[in-house]
């Protein structure tokens, strides 16, 4: 009499749940079930199971779809908008600065100008002494100090004695109401005075003697440069 071999069934509750291994938890099959139900990503599953649009997919702009790109390639293209940035700013600003500079170079009474400028008058207290031009001068001297504005305004070396105002001359006007005339001195750029506006000039005592009192200390007058 033949034997049956007893088959042992386990049951499906009784088998051993699959080992899972360390990328287990990371769906990286490209398939999707047959049986799974894919829902749009522009869409959401509300509670009464009917589907909407969220305010994320209606509201962020379509440039949110570079995070799925590489940290390395998103950085790169980041970095690279911000340098665009930075120069189109600074090319901006440097036209900016470029215009405005030129703008008051040719406020300045330079050389070029062949105008008549009115400023203040005063004279060095003690001596001149050693000018910006690089001599000694003396309180005799028909000399003058421009202003530090006009004086930076045409500096084309680190060394003061090369400033293009060194040696030029200048014809300086104002009327003495002791004389009841205009009384003038011609005087020679030697120095920068820190002091002085665009316009005003200082003299060595005699020049200045020449033109008013010395007790008055600072007058008003008029000059231009002679060629």
């Amino acid at each position: 009499m033949a034997t049956k071999t007893r088959i042992h069934e386990t049951p499906a509750w009784e088998a051993p749940a699959p080992k899972k291994g360390l990328f287990s938890k990371f769906n990286l099959s490209k398939t999707t079930p047959a049986d799974s139900k894919e829902v749009p990503l522009e869409t959401s599953a509300s509670e009464t199971g009917t589907v909407k649009r969220t305010w994320s997919d209606k509201w962020l702009p379509h440039w949110l779809a570079c995070m799925g790109r590489s940290r390395k390639s998103l950085f790169c293209s980041i970095a690279a908008l911000v340098l665009l940035l930075l120069l189109i700013l600074g090319l901006g600003l440097g036209l900016g600065l470029s215009h405005n500079s030129k703008k008051k170079a040719q406020n300045l009474p330079l050389p070029s100008d062949t105008g008549i400028f009115t400023g203040d008058l005063t004279y060095y207290s003690p001596g001149p002494g050693y000018g910006a031009c690089g001599y000694e001068n003396t309180s005799e001297d028909s000399i003058c100090a421009v202003s530090h504005l006009l004086w930076d305004a045409v500096s084309t070396s680190s060394n003061p004695n090369n400033n293009p105002l060194c040696g030029k001359k200048i014809r300086i006007t104002r009327y003495d109401s002791t004389k009841g005339g205009n009384s003038s001195v011609d005087v020679e750029v030697v120095d920068r005075c820190v002091g002085c506006l665009a316009t005003d000039l200082d003299l060595s005592l005699k020049m200045f003697t020449s033109l008013a009192e010395e007790a008055d200390g600072r007058v008003v007058g008029s000059w231009a440069w002679l060629n």
